[in-house]
């Protein structure tokens, strides 16, 4: 996995499920807080705090056959609903064990992504493309025997929105992208809770430019520092992303990053958390008693994977975990240096 799919991954799964990964935790009774696009009826009563649109620009250098391709992506909330089946049919209910494996109702998320491209031509240009899902629902059937005792039922709503990018030339060889991002639900009600299901979470977008090079909006160079302070942007925050020097790739995230992030090396997996440091997330999951390390397993099959992971780690990868030191630099002795 390259550099930008591993960061891209860590923005996208970012307080998915929040240590201790359970279900029951506190913490985990309002999830999906970041990096959300809202119905507008929802993002109007929440004093600011919630977006419908967000906006990110940059400027790019280019010739006039260069393109700019947009994906936006986000994680879709779905509900997963535990059924019992007896005579009547199917019945809603909080968990259930078939087969000595226990399921248990809660909200999973599925990824979407959504596209756009654009032409650098030598006029300004503007494309607007769809955010459609429609909604829907998959039954799994939990057989136990030959009797069907149970199913999941995953369920979500549709949602509703559009891509605007356009490109204005703004002088020589550069140009100014400008990316919206607009949740155009209809859903006109006032809860957190069903906000969520009709909201792109996490949402994230990445810029890739063909033939043409993009500008640090961290560190602009000096003869378009102007240029790049007019740039305007809500919600998300431009860097570049790839291997240290490239400039065909932008990645703008809720989450305040810097040029060229890099997940650690040592790091021996994702996790829910991935701003924190791995190995205290990993001593804290291992130290979980059985119970709950049994709820972490039924909370969530990501969660599930993450347990599994640690658990399956040995006593050299943690300890590989302690810390790296990544370079050396001499001590200066000017202001504030000891003797």
């Amino acid at each position: 996995m390259g550099a930008l799919e591993q960061i891209a991954k860590t923005v996208l799964y970012e307080g998915y499920v929040l240590w201790p990964y359970r279900r029951s935790a506190v913490k985990n009774q309002q999830r999906w807080t970041f990096g959300g696009i809202y119905p507008r009826a929802y993002a109007d009563v929440s004093g600011g705090a919630d977006r419908a649109v967000v906006r990110t620009e940059c400027l790019i250098e280019a010739m006039a056959n260069a393109r700019v391709t947009v994906s936006v992506r986000f994680l879709h909330v779905v509900a997963r609903q535990v059924m019992r089946c007896d005579a009547t049919g199917d019945v809603a209910v909080n968990e259930l064990t078939v087969a000595g494996t226990r399921y248990l109702s809660w909200d999973e998320a599925t990824e979407r992504t959504f596209n756009a491209s654009v032409s650098l031509d030598s006029e300004d240009v503007c494309v607007t493309e769809p955010i459609c899902v429609e909604s829907g629902s998959l039954r799994e059937a939990l057989p136990e025997g030959n009797e069907e005792a149970g199913a999941v039922v995953r369920s979500w709503d549709a949602l509703q929105g559009t891509i605007e990018v356009t490109v204005r030339h703004c002088a020589g060889r550069v140009h100014r992208v400008s990316v919206v991002v607009t949740n155009e639900d209809t859903w006109n009600g006032s809860g957190r809770e069903q906000a969520v299901r009709h909201s792109f979470n996490s949402a994230h977008v990445v810029l890739r430019a063909a033939e043409g090079a993009f500008v640090s909006q961290f560190d602009p160079p000096a003869e378009l520092a102007i240029e790049s302070a007019a740039n305007r942007n809500e919600g998300v925050y431009p860097v570049l992303v790839g291997e240290d020097g490239a400039r065909d790739t932008m990645l703008a995230s809720a989450m305040i990053l810097y040029d060229y992030p890099r997940i650690a090396p040592e790091s021996p997996g994702d996790l829910f958390d991935g701003g924190e440091i791995d190995q205290l997330l990993i001593l804290n999951i291992l130290t979980l008693t059985e119970d709950e390390q049994r709820e972490m397993s039924d909370s969530d099959p990501r969660a599930r994977e993450i347990l599994e992971r640690c658990k399956a780690l040995t006593s050299e990868e943690l300890m590989r975990l302690h810390g790296t030191v990544r370079s050396l630099q001499p001590l200066s002795m000017g202001a504030g240096a000891g003797t």
